[in-house]
């Protein structure tokens, strides 16, 4: 049956579900942390980490995250630059200050606890309609459909949905497929059972259509062309910035970072002062920190690339004869690469510091 993603039927398959599940008793994920000792902070901690970002690289990050923050109320009485320092290195850094944020709102408004409602769970900060969905699933007993990047293109592939799922009318057929084939019992395991398959079998390039449960229906492989699903959205050329990153040093050895904005790239991450390429490096530190600032090295440049643009790094080393207290209305801090505070770092500047730390101590 050819999808039409303007239509309002949706093609429901009775054996969709249930040879769903089949696999997932047989092949189905369980032993990862989050599924063990099951409750709706853990399973929106890893949901939250899990966006736009392989299971392998967020264990890990999940462990340190449930050792060091074992409940809603411990997360939300740690401090912002505690929590992005754990979460370094995990990227797109808004879903950290966002979990912050929700940890405080679940705490102060729900007394700690997550309500029970999907509608009251989505409007929680950071957490959208499936994330929604996997923690009333998973952890709360509730019927709700998910629609992850994994089960986007199961959906996609097996219903051979045109189009990209970025655009609100292919977006809204793949949620009346989703709700329509989320069974009434054992729906967790199905949540599951989706996600795991998308990502073990059902993979983005090159996937196990013969390990496929579902490849007898699938009308993506049946076109014999499933890698053509979901719809790829459309190219556009990155634009590249340039920036050059002072790395001041003062006679201590210890280095200057500065608190970037809240918003933003980097936002709330800590960070080398900046300057645009085309300044002079030696003259903006005359003007900013008087004659005790010269510019001792100027190291080749790397590319350091977001998801919507090319950010091209310069970095200078600056030393400093004297101390300075303050720079602008940001806050600073000196950074002693040795004994290194807990702090959340922008990845690029955590490259830096290492290489930092590897040079020959101050005469």
């Amino acid at each position: 049956m050819p999808a039409n993603t303007k239509a309002t039927a949706v093609p429901t398959l009775k054996n969709f579900a249930p040879r769903v599940l089949a696999w997932f008793d047989q092949y189905g994920r369980t032993h990862l942390p989050w599924q063990q000792q099951v409750n709706p902070y853990r399973v929106w901690v890893s949901e939250i980490m899990l966006q736009q970002t392989q299971v392998a690289t967020v264990i890990p990050y999940f462990e340190r995250f449930m050792e060091h923050y074992p409940t809603v109320e411990d997360l939300a009485a740690a401090s912002q630059d505690d929590v992005l320092h754990l979460w370094t290195g995990l990227g797109y850094y808004a879903r950290a200050r966002n979990l912050h944020k929700c940890a405080q709102t679940v705490t102060e408004q729900y007394n700690g606890e997550f309500p029970t409602d999907v509608d009251l769970l989505e409007a929680l900060p950071g957490i959208g309609r499936s994330t929604a969905g996997a923690i009333a699933s998973l952890s709360m007993g509730l019927r709700a459909p998910i629609l992850d990047g994994n089960v986007k293109r199961v959906l996609a592939r097996h219903f051979a949905v045109e189009g990209w799922p970025g655009k609100s009318e292919v977006l809204s057929r793949l949620w009346q497929l989703a709700d329509a084939h989320t069974p009434k019992k054992r729906f967790d395991h199905y949540t599951q059972a989706m996600m795991d398959l998308g990502a073990i079998v059902c993979r983005r390039s090159k996937p196990d259509c013969n390990q496929c449960p579902l490849n007898s229906s699938c009308l993506a492989l049946q076109q014999g062309e499933p890698e053509r699903f979901p719809g790829k959205k459309p190219k556009k050329d990155k634009p590249i910035k340039t920036v050059q990153l002072l790395m001041l040093r003062n006679p201590a050895g210890d280095w200057l970072l500065e608190q970037r904005p809240a918003s933003g790239i980097w936002g709330g991450l800590w960070s080398f002062p900046e300057l645009a390429l085309e300044h002079d490096v030696q003259q903006h530190c005359y003007d900013t920190y008087g004659d005790t600032a010269r510019v001792s090295e100027i190291w080749d440049g790397f590319r350091h690339t977001f998801s919507h643009y090319h950010l091209d790094i310069t970095p200078v080393v600056v030393d400093l004869n004297d101390e300075i207290s303050a720079v602008g209305e940001r806050a600073i801090c000196w950074y002693d690469v040795d004994q290194p505070a807990n702090l959340g770092l922008a990845a690029p500047v955590k490259l830096l510091l290492e290489k930092l730390r590897l040079l020959a101590p101050v005469a």
